[in-house]
């Protein structure tokens, strides 16, 4: 839907990896990117200099990994401020403008820090009243926080929630309660290469029998990605997991997750494992794709699918890859793919030092429509609030094909107990690509990850 003017190179080792008998071995993080090796160039021209130079090179290298230690040091809070908000690298110089903004309206200092790893350095921080008051941050740390005793509800009038679309406030919830103001969506859909498939598929058995037909004419290489590996990925094989009404937890009397209700080995959900092992045996699912090697066989033209997130489109478009979005296909059986609903959103912490300017903040400046499009620039996902997911869907085909694509996605659990469940799931549902029956292996899982919880 997008095209780019300029291309990049790109190091693939794919090939390698689909002959390989096994793939990667890592778990994969669906917004890493990937890293360059050093120049083998530059250390053969090391071994040619004199121990002098040899010692002046191992000394910028301790300074280098000293600079890099330091860098992923937690904040230290600012003392002479009274609102203090703590994101990543990426959002935060839109937020120092902001706070700045509204330091300004209420006569006060405001900062922005930034924060390597937020969820734990947030959780560290507030355990010795060091924290910010305000922490942006991914919705399924919710559970963990309250758990923790970290955040705060935020006090929300019924004519703000109304502003933002249903799932993404639903997303914000914990036991009933509001605990934070979203600012974005994610969901997985369909990437298309249009060269290679013009037209949607209209189920998962049209998209696999197209795709097929490419492979065998020579034009594809893949009928489909998505990301598999020897340990599996549970966020990208949950879509097909619950077609059937299966899925991780079941809900209790409130609506909530329930964490004593693991419904991972149940008829439902191994009736989604059949269409996992129904996808392996069509070329579909492969352990020997995983994430760098689904975007560089779609970014190289040799596969017509890619089931990712919006993570991924930068790869496309580098690659001048003309492509659309679109929903996941559904099974002609009447299994509907629900993926995963990620959310952003601020958090006002329980030891905030400011709490009433916190909320004040989280309130009437992240719920305007001027401040969630900020975010969007630098974030390029959905926004949560409706006025500006209509502003930028009007303006971005892939806004608004992304917002489809995620039409009834199934907000992410935000209750601690999901810790214990993406290796165990992963791994189950790597072992379904490879081969295992469905009906012994989730409930083997389930079994794990009920073990894992009660710990």
């Amino acid at each position: 839907m997008k095209r780019t003017t300029g291309a990049v190179a790109i190091t693939s080792a794919a090939a390698l990896l689909l002959s390989a008998c096994g793939g990667e071995s890592g778990e994969e993080n669906a917004d890493s990117g990937s890293t360059a090796e050093e120049s083998a160039a530059e250390d053969d021209a090391a071994a040619e200099d004199d121990a002098a130079a040899e010692d002046d090179a191992a000394a910028e290298d301790e300074e280098a990994a000293g600079d890099e230690a330091a860098s992923t040091e937690a904040p230290v809070r600012d003392e002479n401020a009274e609102l203090v908000i703590w994101a990543d690298d990426v959002r935060a110089p839109i937020l120092t403008e902001w706070a700045e903004q509204f330091g300004e309206e209420y006569g006060i200092t405001t900062q922005v820090q930034v924060a390597t790893d937020v969820r734990q350095q947030f959780k560290d921080a507030a355990n010795v009243d060091q924290g910010p008051d305000i922490v942006v941050g991914a919705h399924d740390w919710l559970g963990e926080f309250v758990q923790n005793g970290i955040v705060e509800p935020v006090q929300m009038s019924s004519d703000t929630q109304a502003l933002f679309t249903e799932d993404s406030l639903a997303a914000t919830q914990f036991d009933g309660q509001i605990y934070g103001v979203p600012y974005a969506t994610e969901s997985l859909g369909l990437i298309r290469n249009t060269a290679l498939a013009p037209d949607a598929p209209a189920s998962m058995e049209e998209l696999a029998s197209f795709g097929n037909e490419l492979v065998d004419a020579g034009d594809a290489d893949q009928a489909f990605v998505t990301p598999v590996s020897n340990v599996g990925d549970a966020y990208h094989a949950y879509p097909y997991l619950s077609a059937y009404g299966g899925g991780i937890f079941g809900t209790n009397s409130d609506g909530g997750w329930d964490p004593d209700n693991v419904i991972v080995g149940s008829e439902e959900s191994i009736q989604g494992g059949e269409k996992i092992a129904w996808m392996a045996e069509e070329g579909l699912l492969n352990v020997n794709v995983d994430s760098p090697t689904m975007e560089s066989l779609f970014a190289e033209g040799r596969t017509p699918y890619m089931v990712a997130g919006p993570w991924a489109i930068p790869n496309v478009e580098g690659a001048e890859i003309e492509y659309a979005i679109d929903p996941i296909p559904d099974f002609e059986d009447g299994g509907e793919t629900v993926p995963f609903l990620g959310v952003q959103m601020f958090y006002v912490a329980s030891g905030a030092q400011n709490p009433t300017l916190a909320q004040e903040f989280v309130n009437t400046y992240v719920t305007t429509e001027e401040m969630q499009l900020a975010l969007f620039e630098v974030g390029q996902r959905p926004p949560a609030l409706q006025s500006a997911l209509d502003t930028v869907s009007a303006e971005d085909e892939d806004i608004e094909a992304w917002s489809a694509a995620g039409e009834g996605a199934s907000p992410m659990p935000n209750i601690p107990a999901m810790n214990a469940v993406w290796g165990p799931l992963g791994q189950a549902t790597s072992d379904i690509v490879g081969g295992a029956d469905p009906a012994e292996r989730l409930p083997a899982a389930e079994e794990e990850i009920v073990s894992n919880i009660g710990r």
